[in-house]
């Protein structure tokens, strides 16, 4: 058995914690199905019955085995970042500020605003400090000037934080939801030219194809 098992959809956030575990060079085993054809005990896994989810198996003292069921793609991939010290994808304390700011950030205002603009739901002014993310343009644009004056989430260097806040990017710029602009198209190609990015893609690409 692998250290972990990995819960997928072929077209889905699991995406982006595939590309977390090629870059942690994790080992690890997946499970692929569909929306209608999920596993029976899926749901005693994860609750809310989505995807990613991973299970680390943990080996304890005594040689026994423990489950460790970890949700949400910003927390599985700093998970395996810190399973994995020893690939370079931590912060250095310099970069811990920065790198759990930006990460936590993609995760909450940028996502909830490009999720609201999708649905078209309209938050009047006077109550944009309550919705959390302002408004779409304001989330974007607090996130554009830190990328135009750094190459990455955490400073000038590639860590974890990347495969989360890089894969919000990727998906926004490739499907419009996301504007073009200079700092967000480098910063993409940036991330998309990590080999471990492009293994993983591939193996989603794969997958997507299959489905049909």
């Amino acid at each position: 058995m692998a250290e972990f098992t990995f819960y997928t959809v072929a077209m889905s956030r699991g995406q982006i914690a595939r590309w977390a575990l090629h870059e942690a060079g994790a080992d690890y085993d997946q499970v692929v199905f569909d929306w209608a054809t999920r596993p029976d005990d899926f749901i005693a896994i994860n609750p809310m019955n989505k995807v990613p989810t991973l299970v680390h198996h943990l080996a304890g003292a005594d040689g026994s085995v423990h489950d460790h069921v970890i949700t949400e793609a910003a927390a599985i991939n700093h998970y395996l970042a810190e399973t994995h010290p020893d690939k370079g994808l931590l912060p250095n304390p310099h970069e811990r500020a920065a790198y759990f700011r930006w990460m936590f950030f993609a995760a909450g205002p940028i996502e909830q605003a490009v999720i609201a603009a999708a649905m078209d739901w309209k938050v009047p002014p006077e109550r944009t400090a309550m919705a959390g993310f302002g408004s779409l343009d304001l989330a974007l644009s607090a996130m554009e000037t830190w990328l135009s004056q750094n190459d990455f989430a955490a400073g000038d260097r590639f860590t974890m934080a990347d495969t989360y806040v890089g894969s919000q990017f990727v998906w926004g710029l490739r499907f419009g939801s996301i504007p073009e602009t200079p700092a967000f198209k480098a910063y993409v190609e940036r991330c998309t030219n990590r080999p471990a990015y492009v293994e993983a893609n591939a193996i989603d690409a794969k997958l997507i194809e299959a489905a049909g």
